[in-house]
């Protein structure tokens, strides 16, 4: 799961991008709306927590500029203001979710795999393709009904082809997930963690699509 983070308060902005980390979630950190445009033109995410009091713009203006450009990625409003009136308004403008801090990172990052889980229209947490199984709340996976012993990274690139079946997912995008912005990386990377889930695998789980990058294999074809 990748996520943006967009939190004007350093300390709570780190840590809940480290937090998100270590609990299995990719996530960017932005300090405003003005980096959170940026972002959202840049990379692709799966969610969005948003903070309300941004220094250069009211969060629920900029959520409600999202919505109005047809843009319907998963917004949770992670805010001090905790009022009903203030729910309800943020609902309103469009969000999916609404936290107030305090908050519990575990709840958190719950509350993103639910909205992950529903924007992709299924009705439980475990992502399925044929015989191979995800769930991205404990991160394990399953062949055949036997466990996998798969790293972090290669998580990673499984879930992001999991959720796309049948897309092509270039390595760039797959960069993006696996390395963030500010990690530096081998020119290779991202090839070796495909090589390593089709060791895993077997090589029939996972397509190259020359010239444009990688998908998962039809559900009758892998062995």
């Amino acid at each position: 799961m990748y996520v943006l983070i967009v939190e004007d308060d350093a300390l709570m902005g780190e840590g809940i991008q480290a937090g998100l980390t270590a609990l299995g979630i990719q996530a960017e950190w932005v300090m405003n709306a003005g980096g959170a445009e940026t972002a959202m033109a840049t990379a692709s995410f799966d969610a969005v927590i948003l903070d309300l009091g941004l220094p250069d713009e009211d969060g629920m203006h900029l959520l409600s500029r999202w919505r109005e450009r047809g843009n319907n990625l998963p917004v949770l409003i992670l805010t001090a203001r905790d009022a009903v009136p203030d729910r309800v308004s943020g609902l309103q403008a469009g969000a999916d979710d609404y936290m107030s801090k305090p908050f519990d990172l575990t709840e958190l990052a719950a509350r993103l795999h639910s909205l992950s889980r529903r924007a992709a229209g299924r009705a439980t947490q475990t992502i399925q393709h044929g015989s191979l199984q995800f769930d991205p709340a404990t991160l394990q996976v399953s062949l055949n009904n036997k466990p996998l012993n798969l790293s972090r990274r290669e998580i990673t690139v499984l879930e992001t082809l999991l959720q796309q079946p049948g897309r092509v997912v270039t390595a760039a995008q797959l960069q993006d997930r696996l390395y963030g912005w500010t990690e530096g990386i081998e020119s290779n990377a991202v090839a070796v963690h495909i090589h390593n889930l089709r060791r895993k695998l077997g090589d029939d789980w996972i397509e190259t699509v020359r010239g444009m990058g990688y998908r998962l294999g039809a559900v009758n074809e892998p062995g």
